[in-house]
């Protein structure tokens, strides 16, 4: 068979709630989504749950 990927790293991007670089040490993985902390998620759960009306 094919050579499994060995050198290859997992890469988290930057966390949904603050864009910051999320580093393998420090990430919180829920709903699909990574986050640096759980402080972030809690924050990106009160901006997602609150109405947007411009009115």
């Amino acid at each position: 068979m094919a050579k499994e990927k060995k050198n290859k790293k997992e890469r988290f991007g930057n966390c949904n709630g603050c864009n910051k670089p999320i580093k393998k040490i420090r990430r919180y993985y829920r709903n699909g989504k990574y986050f640096c902390t759980k402080r972030c998620y809690g924050n990106y759960l009160k901006k997602s749950e609150s109405p947007k009306d411009a009115t």
